[in-house]
C-alpha cells in the first residue's frame, strides 16, 4: 500500500510517500513494514523494521515527523489504487496517530 501526502519539513514544501508493506508470517499474526521517503529519498526512521501492529508503525513515523520538523497536510492524501482493501480500512482506522496532537 503507497500513501503520498503534500507537506513541509523545516519550512521547504515537499511530497512524502508512506510505502506499508504487509508480511503475513503467520496465520496468526502479521507483520508490517514502512518506509517514508522525501521526495525518491527513503528516510532512516525506525529503530526496527518490522513491526506487528500498523498502529505501532504510524506512530513511529508520528514520532520521527515531530522530532525532524515534518509536517502532513491531511487533506492532501493520495492512496495508490492498486491494494488490499483490508489494508484500506485498517489504515483509515490507524491514521489518526499520524497527526495526533
Amino acid at each position: 500500500m503507497v500513501v503520498q501526502y503534500k507537506g513541509e519539513q523545516y519550512g521547504k514544501e515537499t511530497q512524502f510517500t508512506i510505502r506499508i508493506i504487509g508480511n503475513n508470517l503467520s496465520k496468526s499474526s502479521s507483520n508490517y513494514q514502512i518506509d517514508l521517503l522525501v521526495g525518491d529519498k527513503q528516510l532512516p526512521t525506525f529503530t526496527t523494521s518490522i513491526h506487528q501492529s500498523l498502529s505501532n508503525c504510524l506512530k513511529e513515523i508520528y514520532l520521527f515527523r515531530k522530532h525532524n520538523g515534518i509536517k502532513f497536510d491531511a487533506s492532501s492524501e493520495v492512496i495508490n489504487p492498486k491494494l488490499v482493501p483490508y489494508d484500506k480500512v485498517l489504515y483509515d482506522y490507524n491514521k489518526y496517530a499520524l497527526f495526533m496532537a
